[in-house]
Formats: C-alpha cells, structure tokens, sequence
C-alpha cells in the first residue's frame, strides 16, 4: 500500500507571523510542496492564530481547488470547536482530523478518550460525514479503542506517534511500535484506515512504514520544515517520499 504524504504548513505561518510582512507565504509553500509531489496539505488552525489563520485556510482550499483539483487533498485538524467547525463546513476539505487539543497547548499531546468523549464526538462526525468529509480522529496506540473509534462513525484513525518518536531516539522503541502494529491492525480489523503523525521525521519514518500494516497516511509538519531549511522544499519532498518508498 502506497503511504501518501500530507505536509503540515503551520510552522511557516508561525516564521511569517513574526513579521508583520507577509512573508514567507504559506500559499507560495504548499504550491512548491504540491509541485515537488507532496499528496496533501495539512493545517491545525488555533483559536490564538499562532500560526494559520482563517484566511491561510480559505487561501490554501482556494490553491488546492483552483489548481491541484483532484490530485491533491487538504487536511484540516484541530479540536472541534464551534469555531473551527465553521470554517470546516464552508471549506470542506476532503479530510477532517479531530484533535482533543487545549486552546493553550503547545502542540497536540494525547489522543481521544472516546469512553469520555465518544458520546459528544458522534453527531459531530455524522454532520461532517454527510456533508462528504473524511474523517479522523487523533489516537493514542490503544488497541482497544479502535472499536469505538469505529463506532463513532470515524472514517480512520491518525495514530499519535510521539511515543515511538521518543523511543527511537534513544534507541528503545522496539516494544513501542508493537503497540502501534496492533493498534493498526485493530483499526483494521474495525473497518477504519489507518494515518499517523508527531514528530515523525528522516530518521525514524522508514522504520515505522515498514512495520505498520496499511499505513495511508503520514502528516508531518515541524520535521519537514527544518529539512526544508536546510534542503529546500523540493528536496525535502523528495527525501520524504522516498523515507515512505
């Protein structure tokens, strides 16, 4: 199975926000990105506008529409507020990722505790659902909850990879990524695909594509810009692409 590669954009808006300048530009990005042959745009749009802002959004599903329709998908992710819920059913982006992310969080750090939250999730998912989204939600490697996940009415899973992350770096993720293996194989077995995204990066992605079953996709966003820095967009596209192959 191909694993496509979705470049999360939310670290150049932060680099352009610094600036009251407006560069650099997120839309110029994600065109070099699409163009160097990246599979999907991502952005976690937050209340705070720390990074993208609701005009990078409607901007970039413009670009995406305008130019790169049908070959490539946008991915919005963030908690599913009233706010955000707004601009994803006036964008409809072709994939939503629902995130139980604080306002004053730093990044995203846990997946969702569906026994808590499933009963508040489902009518939200459903009016995503048929209005022609995809949906996913953020969870952590608990095989278990893939049942529910699927019960929610969830169309994947985007599997929280900071743990297998840590434990790479230090050389001790072997145990680690069994329980990502058998939460894939459990969202599987459940009827739902399988993504996965934190801290994903050159070093540890071939490893964890080559383990897990059925990988669809891969969000990567801080990782990918500081290769970029360093590479260029092009460049850092392609090393990722072939860090998938």
């Amino acid at each position: 199975m191909k694993t496509k590669l979705s470049v999360n954009v939310n670290k150049i808006a932060l680099l352009r926000n610094q600036r009251d300048i407006g560069y650099p530009s997120v839309v110029e990005a994600a065109r070099r990105i699409i163009e160097a042959g990246a599979h999907g745009i991502t952005v976690h749009p937050r209340p705070d506008q720390r990074h993208i802002r609701p005009t990078d959004v409607t901007d970039l599903s413009r670009l995406i529409g305008d130019e790169f329709a049908g070959s490539v998908e946008f991915n919005i992710e963030g908690n599913p507020t009233e706010d955000l819920l707004a601009i994803v059913h006036e964008i409809e982006p072709d994939q939503v990722t629902l995130v139980p992310d604080d306002p004053d969080q730093r990044t995203s750090d846990h997946g969702w505790d569906l026994a808590r939250d499933g009963e508040r999730l489902t009518p939200i998912i459903e009016g995503l659902s048929a209005a022609g989204m995809r949906v996913s939600l953020f969870m952590d490697p608990d095989p278990e909850a893939m049942r529910l996940a699927a019960a929610s009415g969830a169309d994947r899973v985007e599997l929280y990879t900071e743990t297998y992350a840590t434990g790479f770096a230090v050389g001790d993720c072997e145990h680690v990524l069994a329980d990502f293996v058998a939460a894939a194989e459990a969202a599987i077995a459940n009827g739902l695909g399988v993504n996965a995204g934190h801290d994903l990066n050159l070093d540890n992605l071939p490893l964890f594509r080559r383990s897990v079953p059925e990988l669809a996709e891969v969000s990567i966003g801080h990782a990918f810009t500081a290769d970029a820095l360093k590479l260029g967009y092009h460049a850092a596209v392609a090393a990722y692409l072939a860090a998938l192959a």
